[in-house]
């Protein structure tokens, strides 16, 4: 009877751990959607800096820096809430596209950087309401910085609001 009573708790010990642990599931973090749509920015803003007026380009070239920043800024903070250093690699990348034919894209524009961080900036305070401490601040800031951004720096370049 006891090696009858010591098999059953050893097998339903077991049986009990193996039923009731579930695989933890990750949630992505919710940073990486705006990191993204900082470097897709701050390379939109560098591209349209490129084909812009010097008075444009130079509101567009700062722009592109605030928006890279911003993306170090949250990159650092995933790296961080993972437990990792963040990565190096925080620069735009712009990458080439081509249009159904074959002609060179036409270069963004101003107005397109407007509509860019305002989209950034509607995003950024969204999620900011679902986030706390540190994380609703940051996203508060960037969403603050893109609205300046659209409607003050860039209003003043020509660019459309």
């Amino acid at each position: 009877m006891l090696v009858g009573t010591a098999a059953l708790t050893l097998f339903g010990g077991a049986f009990a751990t193996a039923c009731s642990s579930t695989p933890r599931v990750e949630e992505p973090d919710p940073l990486l959607e705006p990191l993204e749509r900082a470097r897709a920015d701050a390379a939109l803003a560098s591209n349209a800096a490129a084909a812009s007026p010097p008075a444009a380009a130079a509101t567009l070239t700062v722009v592109a820096q605030q928006r890279t920043a911003h993306a170090t800024a949250l990159s650092a903070e995933i790296a961080r809430s993972a437990g990792a250093t963040p990565s190096a690699s925080t620069t735009p990348s712009a990458t080439p596209s081509t249009t159904p034919s074959g002609s060179p894209p036409k270069p963004p524009t101003a107005a397109d950087a407007v509509d860019a961080l305002q989209r950034s900036a509607d995003d950024a305070a969204r999620l900011a309401g679902s986030q706390s401490g540190y994380r609703a601040g940051l996203l508060g800031s960037i969403a603050a910085a893109c609205t300046a951004a659209a409607t003050v720096a860039l209003a003043g370049s020509g660019a459309p609001s």
